[in-house]
């Protein structure tokens, strides 16, 4: 299974490094495309570098691939790669996650403003009828932001908010990102190992 893994420049990071590694897990291929500003968020958040480091997004990416990769199916795209098979609604692929989504990423998709690959991947999923899941973290939201979330519903996107659920009594940070990138795995139709039901702890969760 081929999945398009695009991370936009939002706090929520962790998220997309778990959603890495769970891809990884569960045999897909990745294409992997990091925004700019979403390499930055990588570098504090994930990196621990510190919010105010200049480091190299090229550099910030393969250090986040060789740490979050658990294969070596994951190609890491540039982002305004437009020979991308990504980029092509002839180039079968099953779905497109974006985890973080930005505002500005969800704006410019909603208008059909792309600019780059990961706003075009999303575009060639809505035009395709594919699957696409965005993930937005923001708090509160702008009627603006609303509106463009309504639009992309309405498009055939999923949208699925990086709200984690307490119902499984999670005991750490990780039950939380987990939690929310098995919801994601799962829109994508990817049998996730990371939820917790009916308040049992997943397997990997019980290791921890």
């Amino acid at each position: 299974m081929r999945v398009f893994l695009g991370v936009s420049g939002a706090s929520g990071a962790p998220y997309a490094a778990r959603a890495l590694s769970a891809l990884c897990g569960a045999g897909c291929e990745v294409g992997l495309c990091v925004s700019e500003a979403g390499a930055h968020v990588i570098s504090h958040e994930v990196l621990a570098r510190g919010p105010e480091r200049p480091d190299d997004p090229g550099e910030v990416v393969e250090a986040f691939v060789e740490r979050h990769a658990t294969s070596d199916r994951v190609a890491t795209l540039g982002l305004h790669d437009m020979t991308s098979p990504f980029a092509s609604g002839s180039s079968r692929h099953a779905g497109a996650l974006i985890l973080p989504c930005s505002g500005a990423t969800l704006g410019a998709i909603a208008n059909g403003a792309g600019r780059n690959l990961i706003h075009r991947a999303a575009d060639v999923m809505l035009k395709e009828r594919r699957r696409l899941v965005l993930v937005p973290r923001e708090t509160p939201l702008s009627s603006i932001f609303i509106d463009n979330l309504a639009t992309l519903s309405r498009a055939g996107a999923i949208i699925l908010p990086a709200s984690p659920g307490f119902y499984g009594m999670p005991s750490s940070i990780e039950d939380l990102v987990d939690f929310v990138v098995g919801k994601a795995l799962e829109a994508l139709d990817i049998p996730p190992d990371l939820l917790r039901r009916g308040g049992a702890a997943t397997p990997a969760a019980a290791a921890r």
